[in-house]
């Protein structure tokens, strides 16, 4: 394999076994697998979350869900994002729970199920202050009453989702959602008394807030190892929450495609954006952007081999990118290169790229392309 993501199962169940101590006996534990696991491999992942007793698969779109049922994971599916109301009819024949606040999708849900003899569990997003997908407060009573009229509609869980929790150390809005959400909460109860899911917690909210917990919770980057942000570590800090022992559980590597010598003088890469000050060894690298190894890391971001950081030189290509070996003695073509991990004494975390991006680690693992293999170790 010239690139290829190694997924570590054992960080990935100690991850788990810790969120699950912190939500105790009470809540469920949800495994966000959404958009490539975060670019870690999705079926892989799910595969040892639900060895590792997760009890919910969080995805973000019907596509994903029919790709889990294809690898033969029967844990409940939650589907997060839009299902459009052609896909309807994969949600009953998958059995997948959507997440709903359009009344057009309850409507053409129910008739499909209806006609297929099937019953659906739906979860109903209350708007709380986001203001992306969601009900508004206002209107969830008629929207009781239409989810109370349908004959093969059920109410699984009532949910929203936090706007400002993780980018800040004052949680005053978040505060007020949390309130919203009880409020309206209850008076979905009052309207439609069946027993349902609540469920507001991600990763952060499970670290920072125990009244988040409630019924389910939905942990997504920090499933992976990372923080959501310094700011929820700090806050942590902040109100004597214990850490969690989070590892991390990605590594990316390649290998050298080419080692050659580049007088003083002469340029590297596109644009001559770089130009050698010695007699410079280049080792290039079969990954650029098409690959998820952002541009905006040239001339910033290190890699590692033979356990030592090597700079990034010139522009990052489509496909190729240049590093600086000449203090690496050995290094040769073929030798293992750490892009995002740990080679010997030296690691490259999520966050670091993050930095020099200029960007969030979400974006940087969720990014590697979904065709590089996945590789279980």
């Amino acid at each position: 394999m010239l690139n290829w993501v190694e997924i570590d199962a054992g960080a990935l169940r100690n991850n788990i076994a810790e969120f699950k101590r912190r939500l105790g006996q009470g809540p469920r534990f949800g495994a966000v697998v959404k958009s490539n696991a975060y670019g870690h491999g999705m079926i892989e992942v799910a595969r040892v979350a639900a060895d590792a007793s997760a009890d919910w698969l969080c995805v973000n779109n019907v596509d994903e869900g029919v790709a889990l049922r294809d690898a033969g994971l029967t844990l409940p599916i939650l589907v997060m994002g839009y299902v459009p109301l052609d896909g309807l009819g994969e949600v009953v024949e998958r059995a997948l729970q959507p997440i709903v606040y359009n009344l057009e999708t309850l409507d053409r849900l129910d008739a499909i199920a209806s006609a297929r003899g099937a019953t659906v569990g739906v979860h109903v997003k209350i708007e709380t202050g986001t203001h992306r997908q969601g009900v508004l407060e206002r209107d969830v009573p008629a929207f009781v009453a239409r989810l109370r009229g349908a004959r093969a509609l059920t109410l699984a869980g009532v949910t929203t989702h936090f706007a400002n929790i993780e980018d800040t150390t004052s949680h005053a809005f978040a505060e007020s959602q949390m309130a919203a959400f009880s409020r309206v909460g209850d008076a979905i109860a009052k309207l439609h008394p069946v027993p349902f899911l609540r469920h507001n917690a991600c990763s952060a909210a499970v670290l920072l807030f125990n009244r988040t917990h409630l019924d389910l919770a939905r942990v997504g980057i920090s499933l992976y190892g990372l923080w959501p942000s310094k700011e929820t570590f700090v806050s942590c800090l902040e109100r004597g929450k214990p850490s969690l022992d989070l590892k991390p559980v990605m590594t990316w590597k390649t290998r050298i495609a080419q080692v050659k010598q580049v007088p003083e003088g002469e340029y590297v890469g596109y644009g001559c954006a770089w130009r050698a000050t010695r007699t410079t060894k280049i080792a290039v690298l079969p990954v650029g952007y098409y690959e998820g190894y952002d541009r905006e890391l040239s001339g910033l971001a290190h890699v590692l081999v033979r356990g030592k950081r090597a700079p990034v030189r010139g522009r990052v290509c489509m496909n190729m990118c240049m590093v600086d070996v000449t203090d690496i003695p050995g290094a040769a073509l073929e030798d293992e290169v750490t892009l995002l991990g740990r080679q010997g004494d030296e690691r490259i975390t999520a966050e670091q790229l993050a930095a020099w991006r200029g960007t969030i680690a979400y974006e940087i693992v969720a990014r590697i392309h979904p065709s590089l293999p996945r590789v279980v170790v």
